[in-house]
Parts: structure tokens; sequence; C-alpha cells
């Protein structure tokens, strides 16, 4: 276990250096660790003003807001996928990042500042995933299709809304916007947002990361976890919370991605076995470098940047009908 957090970790490393110098303004490796290093030891500047504008104003916060969401977005799907013990379960199937861009939807066109866009967001979400836990739990408990089905009829009511919003939004201010955004894009990440909302991602991971030994007591049965003395309704309460918290802080930053939580969870799932305490921060390293490189595929592989919802999409659906056949 520990040698494969090890490799994970060098991987995204090494890919992280990768990312920081590819691009429409290339920068070489070893120029780039001398300018890293430039920040803690006295080096020699023989490099452009212009790199370290570049690297620490634009790709380096872009680069960290990928690792955040990614890492962010696969946690949060294997943790309701043990809860829920459904690993078709993830934070864009049960309609958590449909509400949660509802609500920045909500917040574009009322041209709203960061702190009220995100909890627009996050309220968006927890009225989603309630909506969701509520249909399923007056369904058929025996299908493991059922949270799904909840989830896809709670994701398309907020998918009309927004497109409502979309109809009546301003087509050359607000509609423009609410578009790119759904498609989802780290495009616009700062310095700002970062500081902004990587606190309370590192928060909601932390605490998710705490309670993963509890949550594998979920994964047994809602009857064995009673025989066992734990209270699920508040475990699932603090899962569900926190998972929709990471989400929405995720959505705030990057738009509606779908499909990364559902892809890197269920592989993580495969190598480590159902043990959140392993399979969390799998999922977070492996989901880390699977939307750092899709990232880097989005802005390099041609002269327009391509929105990421697109490219998790076609990786997405696939697995999705595979593990779909898989567990029918």
């Amino acid at each position: 276990m520990k040698n494969i957090i090890f490799v994970l970790s060098l991987t995204l490393i090494a890919l992280c250096i990768v990312s920081i110098s590819i691009g429409k303004y290339y920068i070489e490796p070893f120029t780039l660790v001398k300018i890293l290093a430039s920040k803690m030891v006295n080096i020699e500047r023989d490099w452009a003003d212009q790199m370290e504008t570049v690297i620490w104003n634009i790709r380096l916060p872009r680069i960290i807001g990928a690792v955040a969401v990614g890492a962010g977005l696969s946690m949060s799907a294997a943790i309701l996928q043990s809860i829920f013990q459904n690993p078709l379960v993830s934070p864009f199937i049960l309609g958590i990042s449909s509400g949660a861009g509802f609500g920045a939807c909500v917040a574009i066109l009322l041209g709203t500042n960061r702190f009220i866009l995100q909890i627009l967001v996050f309220t968006g979400g927890i009225i989603a995933v309630t909506l969701s836990c509520l249909l399923g739990k007056n369904c058929d408990k025996n299908s493991k299709l059922t949270m799904v089905l909840s989830g896809v009829i709670v994701g398309g009511f907020f998918t009309s809304l927004i497109s409502a919003l979309k109809y009546m939004a301003d087509p050359y201010a607000k509609l423009p916007e609410i578009v790119f955004w759904m498609m989802g894009s780290l495009a616009y990440i700062s310095t700002e947002n970062i500081l902004w909302i990587l606190p309370v991602m590192i928060i909601s991971m932390g605490i998710l990361y705490f309670y993963g030994w509890k949550f594998n007591i979920l994964s047994l049965g809602d009857y064995e976890a009673k025989s066992l003395g734990e209270d699920i309704g508040r475990l699932k309460a603090v899962g569900i919370i926190f998972t929709t918290l990471l989400v929405s802080a995720a959505v705030s930053i990057s738009g509606v991605i779908g499909w990364v939580g559902l892809v890197v969870a269920n592989i993580a799932r495969i190598i480590t076995g159902p043990d959140l305490m392993k399979l969390i921060p799998v999922s977070a390293l492996m989901g880390a470098i699977y939307l750092l490189f899709i990232d880097d595929l989005a802005r390099n592989l041609t002269n327009v940047e391509i929105p990421l919802g697109i490219l998790t999409s076609l990786v997405g659906a696939p697995v999705f009908i595979y593990i779909l056949k898989k567990n029918d």
C-alpha cells in the first residue's frame, strides 16, 4: 500500500513539473527548477521576467486547482459509494454537481461576489443530494440502481432549471459565462481563488479521512452498523454534508466537471479494495493525476482550449457503461 502511494505521489510531482513547463509559452524544466528554487536560495537570474509571471500567476494556481478539484471529486465519489453501497454513485450521478451548478448560475446572473457564490453553490448541492436521498429512500431499497435513478431525476430537474436561467440570461454578457461554466474549465483560476477555496477543501478532506474507518462500517449495511452501536443517520449526514461541501468548493472554481469521481474511484477500488482508509488517499492521488493530465490535454491539444467536461465525458461514459453491465 505504501509503495502504491509513493509511486502515485512521485507521478503527481513529475506531472506537475511537466504541466508547468508545457503550454503556448514553453519553459525548459531546468529553467523551471531554477525559478522555483530562487524563492528559497540565492540564484543568479538568467531568465526573462515573464517566465516568473507565467509560472506564479497563471500555471501554478491552475495546477493547484486541478490537483485539488481532481482529488476532491474522486475522494467524494469513493466515500459516497461506500455510504450508499453502490459503485455507480458519484457527485455527478447523485445530482450534486447539477445542483451546485444551478447555484453558481444564480450567482452569475445576480453578479454576486465569491463568498455569496460559494454559499449558493453549496446550498444547491445540499438541496440536490437531499432530494436524491429522499427519492431513493421511498423506492425499492434492494435495487442498486435506485439511488442512481434518483440522482438522474434530480440532476435532470436542476439541468432544466439551468436551461431556464440560460433562457433568461443576457445573451451577450451572462449567457456565455454560464455556458462556459457548465462545460467546466480551470482557465480562470487565480491565486485569490485558490487562497479562498483551498482551506475549505483541505478541511473537508481531513474530516472525511478522519471518519473513513466509520464509513467502512456503513458499507457493511445499516443493520450491521446499528449492531455495532453506530448512529448511522448522523454518520451518513456527516459524509453527505462534507462531500457536498467538497464538491461545491470544487464546482465554485472549476465549473461542472462530470465523470471524474465515477471513473477514478472505481479504478482505485480495484487496486486497493473497499477499505476507505486505503481507498481515500489512493483515490485522491489518482484523481489529482487524472484531472491534471486531462487539463494538460485541454490546453495543449488545439489552439483553442477544450472545456474539461467534454474530455472527461468522452472517457467517463464508456467506463460507466462497463460498470453498469458489471453490476447488472
